[in-house]
């Protein structure tokens, strides 16, 4: 059974300089930890990334996957799991929210996932806060590096 974990955090920059670095995929395997390759399969009208294939490394969860993605709007991006060796479900989003002047940026990553093999669930939540905590300070730390 899938299970829904969600964690966020607060970045020095605005919510287009966070966007501009969750939506460059290639550069995943410097920054995310777990992410061992990223390849953009296909892109919307609007060049932004709608498929991509994902070579994943978190401890427990390994797997070679590919994952559709949506904007639905200006400060979210959402995907959701199209193939996979290893997963039954990988279901996330970032949400973006502007503080202050817009110089700084609350995100919200969530994150659900199920496999196919039985794994116990308290590895697995483990698994899923690992990626979670990695990503965000990850994102944090090359977001804040780069503004």
């Amino acid at each position: 059974m899938a299970e829904h974990t969600s964690s966020n955090i607060m970045i020095e920059a605005s919510p287009a300089d966070v966007m501009a670095v969750i939506a460059d995929f290639a550069r995943y395997p410097e920054w995310t930890g777990e992410v061992k390759e990223a390849e953009v399969l296909a892109t919307d009208a609007e060049g932004r990334a709608s498929l991509v294939r994902l070579l994943l490394d978190a401890g427990a969860i390994k797997d070679d996957h590919t994952l559709a993605y949506s904007w639905p709007e200006e400060n979210v991006v959402s995907w959701s799991l199209s193939k996979s060796q290893m997963l039954r479900q990988l279901d996330g989003s970032y949400l973006l929210a502007p503080l202050g002047d817009g110089t700084r940026t609350e995100v919200t990553y969530q994150l659900t996932v199920d496999v196919k093999i039985p794994m116990l669930g308290m590895i697995k939540r483990k698994a899923e806060k690992v990626i979670i905590d990695r990503a965000l300070t990850g994102l944090k730390k090359r977001v804040e590096a780069a503004v």
